[in-house]
């Protein structure tokens, strides 16, 4: 089979015509093939030939052939270039052109395409990779975010833990803080919290036997040496170490019966230190001799000293319970002597109705008798009342009240009373005792008035003005939240006064206003 140069074929445009391809389209040199006896091609169409191009040599081929034709090979063929020199030049370049396109690996197009393709697809491979890897980077942060979430939410849940727990804290150390001003002002907390008086009595007794026990005959009330000599002698030493050592247990016990004698509750801190400086005063007066109080009686009279502050505080306290208890009693008996007075009343009228009634329904007028029938249904529903009050023990009146003559401005009086006519309590309230009388706020009736005013006190509890004792009813409050708190307490609208009259107050303020000017 006869071939072409590389990068010559057979035109598919021009039979027996061999057209040169650069690689991209077909150009203008091209040639007969003279093997079916046609002429070398000219440049009738304006291309030139073969023999045009520079230097006779032959474009360089393109990288695969167009068409499927088989190429033929011209060289050492003669005729088709013409004879001579020239084509042996051209031979040799075409040799030399095929030789540098062996040397340089050049591949055809399909070759090329089938590496594209391979790098391409490694390319996808890498890309795709790449891509995975991404996503299991954004999986890993994400993982990451979230642990950090969980964190911060744990830090979050401890730091709130931390700041309850400091809080707490903080009204311990307040609470704390507040007995140290407490006991400065003078109130008392129990060292030995026992029942009652007697049980503090019973337990003073009881030291006070192991005292005088201690304080007998060699019975360890006072240490003192026993090596001591006088002119030489020990026995005289011994009378003198004992002489001395019953001077100083006396003036010891004279100290101790004279602070106990003495003792104010709020004050046993106090006397505790100054019989502990009696102590060691002794023992700087007695160094000489080792003369000391043994540790086991000053602890017996340090604990006497504890006991009869409790006991002292005890009977005020059980005092105060019993003037308290006496005024409620007084308070109910007032209510009950109301009620049945009322009752009695009521009673009376009741009959003086039925008589009227019945006298003029025996002379025929009806119509009278219906009048007071209905005078008398009244009547019967206030005996109703009064029977209810007598027998509900917690029905009463709740009353805001206050003086600021005598108390000043923000301070409440809440209480409760049975009285049928809670202005009398209110009344006994301002009597001598104050200044000037109490101005009510609020009066408000209740089948459990005893209950809407422990809520009352427990809401307010933080402002009572006396702390100590809750018996007192005091408290700092504006009548706006007093008034706010027994609407949310009773559930119902009332009449509420927000600005007391405080009528002889503010006259007396006003005279003296008046002398000054």
């Amino acid at each position: 089979m006869s071939s072409t140069p590389a990068g010559w074929y057979p035109d598919p445009q021009a039979p027996f015509t061999i057209r040169w391809w650069d690689g991209s389209r077909w150009t203008e040199h091209a040639y007969n093939d003279v093997r079916r006896g046609q002429e070398r091609p000219s440049t009738a169409t304006g291309s030139p030939n073969i023999s045009s191009t520079p230097h006779g040599q032959v474009p360089p081929p393109p990288p695969s052939a167009p068409t499927q034709g088989a190429p033929i090979n011209l060289a050492r063929r003669p005729g088709v270039f013409g004879k001579g020199k020239a084509l042996d030049e051209a031979h040799a370049e075409i040799a030399r052109l095929q030789a540098e396109m062996a040397r340089l690996g050049v591949l055809d197009i399909l070759q090329a395409q089938a590496e594209r393709d391979r790098l391409a697809g490694e390319v996808t491979a890498q890309q795709q990779a790449l891509d995975a890897e991404r996503q299991r980077f954004a999986a890993a942060v994400a993982a990451q975010n979230a642990d950090y979430n969980r964190q911060q939410s744990d830090l979050q849940r401890l730091r709130g833990e931390l700041e309850q727990q400091i809080a707490m804290l903080r009204a311990q150390v307040v609470e704390t803080e507040e007995l140290a001003i407490l006991q400065e002002a003078g109130v008392y907390r129990y060292h030995h919290p026992l029942d009652d008086s007697v049980a503090y009595r019973a337990e003073l007794d009881r030291i006070r036997d192991q005292i005088k026990t201690m304080v007998k005959k060699d019975g360890g009330a006072i240490w003192a040496a026993t090596d001591w000599h006088v002119n030489g002698s020990l026995a005289q030493g011994r009378k003198m170490v004992r002489d001395f050592s019953k001077l100083m247990l006396r003036a010891y016990n004279a100290e101790a019966d004279n602070a106990v004698r003495s003792l104010k509750p709020y004050k046993v801190a106090a006397s505790k230190e100054r019989l502990d400086k009696v102590a060691q005063t002794i023992v700087n007066l007695g160094k000489t001799m080792s003369i000391v109080v043994a540790p086991q009686y000053h602890a017996l009279r340090l604990r006497e000293l504890e006991l009869t502050a409790d006991y002292l505080e005890m009977l005020a306290e059980e005092k105060e319970r019993q003037r308290e208890e006496r005024e409620r009693l007084r308070e109910e008996r007032l209510a009950e002597q109301e009620i049945a007075r009322e009752r009695e009343r009521l009673r009376k009228e009741q009959k003086h109705f039925q008589q009227a009634i019945a006298t003029l329904l025996a002379q025929g007028d009806t119509e009278g008798a219906a009048r007071l029938q209905a005078q008398l249904a009244t009547v019967e529903d206030q005996i109703e009342n009064v029977d209810f009050r007598a027998g509900t023990l917690t029905a009463g009146h709740v009353y805001v009240i206050s003086n600021i003559g005598s108390f000043g401005e923000g301070v409440l009086k809440i209480g409760m009373t049975r009285r049928l006519d809670p202005m009398d309590r209110v009344r006994e309230l301002g009597d001598a005792s104050v200044p000037f009388i109490f101005d009510v706020h609020a009066l408000y009736f209740a089948e459990n008035a005893v209950k809407i005013e422990r809520e009352m006190h427990q809401l307010f509890a933080d402002r009572r003005v006396n702390r100590v004792n809750n018996r007192k009813e005091f408290f700092r409050v504006t009548p706006a939240e007093a008034r706010e708190a027994l609407v949310r307490l009773s559930g119902e609208l009332m009449t509420f006064v927000e600005v007391p009259e405080a009528v002889d107050y503010r006259q007396g303020l006003a005279g003296a206003t008046e002398r000054v000017a």
